[in-house]
């Protein structure tokens, strides 16, 4: 006897369906991610209170000098210019392009907040991430 067999059917698996699904994720993460670096100056302010230096190292170091009028110095040698573009100029010329140096900014107590926030400005813009801010310990009132 002879039974016939059924014609099989041929089983694909619909891939559409999965591809638009994957292609929808895919332009969700590119339109919710963002690509923008937040930049940032993580700042390390020595104790006040303490009197005692920071450790000196052998490393070179930068140290921006800022008078009372403004005027900005370099490793002790004054700069001509005043403004962000010469501190920019003279920051990255002294460093030779390595912001992996440590940077201290040194204040007059009477010098203007702005001339602080440009040093501070010039060094977030060429990649300084060790910034430190000097004090001195305050005296005792006689």
């Amino acid at each position: 006897m002879k039974f016939r067999r059924k014609p099989r059917e041929n089983v694909e698996i619909n891939l559409a369906s999965l591809i638009d699904v994957v292609f929808i994720l895919l332009l969700f993460f590119v339109v919710t991610t963002t690509f923008t670096r937040e930049t940032q100056l993580k700042v390390d302010l020595p104790e006040a209170a303490s009197g005692t230096p920071p450790e000196q190292t052998e490393l070179k170091q930068l140290e921006v000098l800022i008078a009372a009028d403004g005027s900005y110095s370099l490793n002790g040698r004054q700069l001509l210019k005043s403004d962000l573009a010469g501190l920019s100029a003279a920051l990255q010329k002294e460093s030779e392009g390595d912001s992996s140096l440590p940077l201290t900014i040194s204040a007059d107590a009477k010098t203007p907040h702005q001339a602080v926030i440009t040093a501070m400005d010039a060094a977030g813009k060429l990649g300084f991430a060790h910034l430190r801010i000097t004090t001195v310990e305050a005296q005792a009132a006689p």
